[in-house]
């Protein structure tokens, strides 16, 4: 048996888990979520450098096209649900109060999706030219 596994309580060699059970996947969807983050802001980035000086109008014709209907509904569900993760960390590591931090994680998720639903209603009207 190897040193690692010996370091690990007897229930969690039987379980095979973590201590917190999950830490791993949020680890990864904060880093897979930031990585989709940088191609699509570098996509957005470079549009809105090829659309400065563009009429309204043209702005909003280009947002009703598909791909770039599909890649800002993408940005935006990826970048709110980052944004939740990263501030589920904050909360988690700076509050103390047990009743305060289940709030606050509350209202994270809460708000992360008011606003997702907001800009995605948004983006879906300007797409579907309603």
């Amino acid at each position: 048996m190897s040193e690692r596994a010996d370091m690990r309580s007897p229930l969690g060699r039987a379980i095979g888990l973590g201590s917190a059970k999950e830490g791993v996947a949020h680890w990864w969807a904060q880093r897979l979520t930031a990585v989709a983050l940088i191609v699509l802001t570098l996509w957005f980035c470079a549009s809105l450098v090829a659309l400065v000086g563009a009429p309204r109008p043209d702005v909003v014709r280009w947002l009703g096209e598909p791909l770039p209907a599909i890649l800002m509904l993408l940005l935006l569900i990826v970048g709110f649900y980052h944004m939740a993760l990263g501030v589920q960390v904050v909360i988690e590591d700076y509050v103390a109060n047990a009743w305060l931090r289940m709030a606050a994680l509350v209202l994270n998720r809460f708000a992360a999706a008011v606003l997702a639903a907001a800009a995605i209603y948004a983006e879906l009207r300007i797409a579907l030219g309603v």
